[in-house]
């Protein structure tokens, strides 16, 4: 069995057991598009699949890499955008002690920082000021090795990695999860004799996390892989197996964000009250907006961080405009125990709480929050895991691979293509005047001028 649940009890107000059976024949349909891969899209559903056909050797491989790196290095850089990069962060935050970063030492796991993620001159010029005098690493993670950000952070990266050790000790710190047989980044990794991994063809960048995209990262921070590839696969054979509407997650949550959808709840707002869950919420934004906003349709999935944000846009959830419900990922195990203690003075008026846990107070912040959102006419799912470690966290990732799935179906987009990014490309390409895009240029700066 698996353990993350999905409830949905605080969003019967809007979605009903009667709603959500109308949609029994539709669902058999739209999983069948995705199980028989006859659905739009279907040259990207490597990753329907993936848990339970990771070769034993392919793991054995990343864990013998892991090794190497932990003893070559004190800093990797994982360079990539998107899904080439969130997946691991995502997992990788969420595992970790949230002040891992400042207790950095060198010793035992390196610290893991990314580049290419963005093309901040002030984050870069400070990234390689900080690797100058540490031994490091770089993970490059493209398909094409001509994606613009971190095309631009390899070149860097590598240049300096080139002149602090030699092009070819360099050579041996560079690791490329690029494509198989061509693209730029493959061309030179064999021109360099880079370690490379393969991203497989029919998995696209979001959905990419259970292929060495993520796996090497995860590795290397000092996790189990094995735990987290079969708290996965245990998910894709419980989804598979189960057809009941209410007791497969993946279809439950699919159908009634749609139902949610189609009486105007146009925003999903991803709440969790864990803090080193934050990139998991910027891993679920990209996977959902990216697969799902085409065709002027589309959920637009935000993020808030409680109780820090119940402070600021705590406000507009509960008055603002009644476009928004919630799914709220519910921790229900800390990993640590920390009790609240008494006070002779009490002057801040909390002895009431004297003796009992942090998590117990969270937990009543969450409890009083959700009724109070439903209350203010903004419905609530439950995505609840009994704790987080690699295992649920690999449920986690797979459940919403497919509820992304199931509900871009039931959308009636395709969930694994992404048109809207290019139009920003070829702006920039324009701007940037690059070779071939001379007419573009042209028109651009007529329109600047203007």
């Amino acid at each position: 069995m698996i353990q993350l649940k999905v409830k949905i009890d605080n969003a019967r107000s809007f979605v009903t057991d009667n709603e959500i059976k109308l949609f029994e024949s539709e669902s058999d349909l739209q999983r069948q598009k995705v199980y028989e891969k006859t659905g739009a899209g279907n040259d990207f559903l490597g990753w329907v699949d993936l848990p339970g056909q990771i070769d034993d050797s392919l793991i054995k491989s990343i864990e013998k890499d892991a090794v190497r790196i932990k003893t070559d290095s004190q800093v990797v850089v994982v360079i990539g955008i998107g899904g080439s990069y969130l997946g691991a962060r995502a997992i990788i935050d969420a595992l970790s002690n949230n002040f891992y970063q400042m207790q950095f030492t060198g010793k035992n796991n390196p610290l893991v920082v990314y580049a290419g993620q963005n093309i901040g001159e002030d984050y870069t010029a400070e990234l390689l000021d900080f690797l100058s005098d540490k031994d490091y690493s770089i993970i490059v993670i493209s398909k094409s090795g001509t994606t613009t950000e971190p095309a631009i952070a390899f070149r860097l990266l590598r240049k300096h990695l080139e002149e602090k050790y030699g092009e070819e000790k360099a050579s041996r710190r560079i690791y490329a999860i690029t494509d198989a047989s061509k693209g730029a980044l493959k061309t030179l990794a064999e021109k360099k004799s880079y370690k490379t991994y393969v991203i497989p063809d029919d998995i696209g960048g979001r959905y990419s996390v259970l292929t060495p995209v993520g796996l090497l990262p995860i590795a290397l921070a000092g996790y189990s892989i094995r735990e987290f590839i079969k708290g996965a696969h245990n998910m894709q054979e419980f989804l598979k197996s189960e057809k009941d509407i209410f007791k497969n997650p993946a279809l439950l949550y699919a159908i009634a964000r749609n139902i949610l959808y189609r009486k105007g709840k146009t925003t999903e707002v991803m709440a969790n009250y864990t803090p080193n869950m934050m990139y998991f919420t910027e891993w679920w934004k990209q996977l959902y907006g990216e697969s799902e906003g085409k065709d002027q349709k589309g959920i637009f999935p935000a993020g808030v961080n409680f109780t820090t944000d119940l402070h600021s846009m705590g406000q507009y959830i509960q008055d603002g405009l009644r476009n928004l419900f919630e799914t709220v990922v519910r921790v229900e195990k800390p990993k640590r125990t920390l009790e609240i203690p008494p006070d002779k003075d009490n002057l801040d008026g909390l002895n009431f709480l004297a003796g009992k846990r942090l998590s117990y107070v969270n937990k009543m912040a969450e409890t009083g929050t959700i009724l109070a959102h439903v209350d203010g006419e903004v419905p609530n799912i439950e995505i609840i895991l009994p704790e987080i470690n690699e295992y649920t966290l690999g449920e986690l990732v797979y459940f919403f691979e497919m509820g992304c799935a199931l509900s871009g179906y039931i959308l009636g987009i395709n969930p694994f293509d992404q048109p809207g990014v290019e139009a920003y490309k070829k702006n920039m390409f324009a701007l940037l005047e690059k070779p071939g895009f001379e007419q573009e240029t042209i028109e651009i700066k007529k329109r600047i001028k203007e």
